[in-house]
Parts: structure tokens; sequence; C-alpha cells
């Protein structure tokens, strides 16, 4: 009921594209009010111009006369010719809503962190990762068993690749331009040195191994990567609940 009020779909394959005119009206307010709302968690939406006059008001009463135009200018029958504007309109509330979701996701994993005493590494490692992965996987392995290994197999270092360069890159760009101009990685604990390790050694096994074997991947090739991610994961808890000790650079 929440993202059917606020966001926008536009149906090619209908005549009317989903035109629904006191719906889409309705989106002209609830979606901007979604974004200011939502965005650095209302940070934006709560602040006062002036210390006087909220946001998020004035973007209710912008949007309002907007809605009220649209609605006057418009029918029920036939959609308008600036219809597919929406479309952008509903990208950007769904944007939002991951963007709101992903948020308190973290605060949730932060709140465990505190609670089990995990640190931020282990969380990212575990249950961020696997939340993270699981769609890929179930969707790698769906275009494998249709007959698509070698989009599987790109996909799996395709999605690696964009998310360590642009997950990253873009990460340090909105870090830079809104606290401090450098971005300085120091390393806590011993576990991020075993991180970067095991990527580096699964990245070498994955690169000397494949070529070596002519491209033709067998069982024994996906066993004994499980059986590595299960080596790694546990070296890596017995070494943030401090088992195994490592000397730090």
């Amino acid at each position: 009921m929440v993202l059917l009020l606020t966001v926008p779909v536009v149906d090619p394959d209908k005549e009317d594209l989903n035109w629904k005119r006191p719906l889409n009206c309705l989106h002209l307010l609830t979606s901007p009010l979604l974004c200011v709302l939502t965005l650095k968690s209302g940070t934006y939406g709560l602040y006062q111009i002036q210390g006087i006059f909220p946001v998020w008001a004035l973007v209710t009463l912008v949007a309002s006369a907007l809605a009220l135009i649209v609605f006057m200018a418009t029918s029920n029958e036939e959609p308008p010719k600036y219809h597919c504007a929406f479309a952008f309109l509903g990208f950007l509330a769904s944007a939002m809503w991951i963007n709101a979701a992903a948020t308190e996701l973290v605060n949730i994993l932060r709140t465990l962190g505190v609670i089990f005493q995990l640190s931020n590494t282990v969380l990212g490692l575990t249950l961020l990762a696997w939340g993270n992965s699981i769609g890929d996987t179930f969707s790698d392995l769906t275009m494998a068993r249709q007959g698509y290994p070698r989009m599987a197999f790109s996909a799996c270092f395709g999605g690696i690749i964009f998310n360590i360069l642009v997950g990253v890159g873009l990460g340090c760009l909105l870090q830079m331009t809104s606290s401090q101009p450098l971005v300085k990685l120091e390393p806590d604990s011993p576990l991020v040195w075993v991180l970067a390790g095991a990527l580096g050694l699964s990245l070498v096994f994955s690169f000397v191994t494949v070529p070596a074997q002519c491209f033709q991947l067998g069982k024994a090739y996906g066993v004994c990567l499980i059986a590595y991610y299960l080596l790694f994961l546990c070296v890596a808890l017995l070494t943030e609940f401090r088992v195994i000790g490592f000397p730090t650079p």
C-alpha cells in the first residue's frame, strides 16, 4: 500500500500507460516528500530555513500546487504528453526506498554488533555479505541451470568488480565531498589483513587454475572454492574472537 501511494509506475504495455489521474497526482506530493524525509535519515527534510520554516513543509506546498495544476489540466481517460516523466519520478522514489531499507539494515547490524560485541568488519563479512549476495547467487545458479554457464561465471566476477570499483569509489567520493578531502584506511585489527590476504589468494588461485585447465572447469574447482571460503570464514571468525592471533604490520 505504501509503495502504491509513493512510487508511480508507467507501463508501456497498457494503452493508457497505467495513467491513474488521482493516484498520479497524489504521487506528485508523496514522492518528493519521500525523498526529502528519507535522504540522510530525514536530516534535509527536517532542516528549517532560517530556523523558522522546515524544508518538508516547503516541499509539501510546492508539490501540492503542482499536483493541483496537473489534476486540473488532465483527464482520466487520456494520459498527458509528459506522463513519461512519472517514470523518472518512480525511479527516484524507488531508489529512496532502497536507500532507506539499506540504512535501517545497517543500523540493525550495528545494534547486533553492540549487543554481541562484534566489530563492523565481522558483520559486513557475514550477515551483510550474505544478504547482499543471496540474490546474485540464485540468479547465477538459475542462469547456469538454463544453459548459460559463461554468463553466470562472468556475472560472479562482474558483480564483485562493480561493487569494489563503483561501490568503494562512489563511497570515497561522497565521503570526501561531505566531510574531509581525504579518506584514510586505518586497519584497526588483524582481521583486516586476513580479509585482504584471503581476497588476494582467491583471485590468484582462480587466475592460475582457470587457464591451467584450459578454461574447462569441473566440480573439483567448485569444491575447492567452497572449501576455501569455509576455511577463510573460520579463520576470520577465530581471529575476531582472538582465538588465533597474527602479528600486525
